[in-house]
């Protein structure tokens, strides 16, 4: 019997399903397309909402990897055959059996190019999320001239909830995260005024209230409700933003040094044609069922995780990798011909399952 599992994604999702699939006994070869095995984690700072260092998840769900054979640099070129017997061709010409298949390929930022009207790749002091988190990971949050930005305003929902540019959907990190940012520049910068820009506020995990109420009540930062029309900038480099307070419905000017867009989560199908899988309204992929087959694919054998299904947070993606390994352990012992069959040593029946 082919004891293998392909794992194709290495961050969060793909690390915790691996280990966890090796917990279980399987053979695991992950693939990644980067140098470096931890996804998005690798360009965070801290994560919330108790702000644990990103570097440190990474460490630990490596440490949990074992024997798990990690091919870096690599892609998927070509799936064939059908569950329990793929073949999985790479960019190196090297082919894999694999018994099942899991797709944890993540996401990509919404390119902030495409809000013309925000200034992104045109101003000096427009940034993205990403870009801020990179400063504050070298604890270094300064206008391009170097100066420290007395005063910072972030825009909520730059590529998520837009018909303009085809992104209907929240991708519900973004209001968190903008909270745990602005906490994060005011500690770096106490003198630093941070202003966030709202559609509307929408913290739903748990921890993520308190946060939101502690950024204003602890740390000073302000919320406005008001959508941005415009940013211009100005001799010295900082911008003035048009806006409408939408809770007063009159138009407003807002002066900032830095200019924060907090860009959503877009799927990334790279893999929808070489694995035969379908995609969402959102151009995620599409689950066999959302309520009840949520880490399968539309295809036997070929599972899902993480945020390749839609915008999850870390601990989400950790979890759901988890959990998607308990479904590959379980479709393969009641798989014909696999639900006699040994991996190392222990019997698929018999495999105790824990997704924590």
């Amino acid at each position: 019997m082919n004891n293998q599992v392909v794992v194709i994604g290495g961050g969060p999702a793909g690390m915790a399903a691996a280990g966890k699939l090796q917990d279980f006994g399987f053979n695991v070869v992950l693939i990644e397309k980067k140098p470096e095995i931890g996804g998005h984690l690798n360009k965070w700072y801290k994560v919330f909402p108790d702000f644990t260092d990103a570097s440190e998840i990474t460490e630990n769900l490596k440490a949990g990897l074992g024997s798990t054979r990690v091919l870096n640099n690599a892609t998927v070129t070509e799936i064939k055959g059908e569950a329990p017997n793929f073949q999985v061709t790479i960019s190196t010409g090297e082919e894999l059996a694999a018994a099942a298949i899991l797709v944890s390929t993540g996401y990509k930022h919404f390119d902030a190019r495409l809000k013309e009207e925000y200034g992104y790749g045109i101003y000096d002091n427009c940034i993205t999320s990403v870009e801020l988190d990179q400063m504050l990971k070298a604890q270094n949050v300064k206008t391009r001239s170097g100066k420290v930005p007395k005063k910072v305003a972030m825009i909520h929902c730059v590529g998520s909830r837009d018909e303009k540019v085809n992104n209907n959907y929240c991708s519900r990190v973004c209001c968190t995260n903008a909270i745990k940012v602005a906490i994060e520049v005011k500690e770096q910068n106490p003198e630093s005024e941070i202003y966030c820009l709202y559609m509307d506020i929408r913290v739903f995990g748990r921890g993520y209230e308190e946060l939101y109420r502690t950024s204003q009540e602890e740390h000073g930062v302000q919320f406005l409700r008001g959508r941005l029309s415009e940013a211009g900038e100005k001799n010295d480099g900082s911008l003035l933003l048009r806006l409408e307070d939408t809770l007063t419905a009159k138009p407003m000017r807002l002066t900032v040094d830095l200019l924060v867009l907090m860009v959503g989560m877009e799927g990334n199908p790279e893999l929808a044609e070489v694995a035969g899988l379908t995609l969402g309204c959102d151009r995620f992929y599409a689950t066999a069922h959302q309520q009840y087959s949520n880490n399968h694919s539309t295809r036997s054998g070929i599972f899902l995780a993480g945020a390749a299904t839609g915008p999850k947070a870390i601990m989400e993606s950790i979890t759901d990798g988890r959990s998607a390994a308990a479904e590959i352990a379980s479709f393969l012992a009641s798989h014909p011909g696999n639900s006699s069959s040994n991996t190392n040593g222990k019997s698929v029946e018999n495999l105790t399952f824990s997704v924590n």
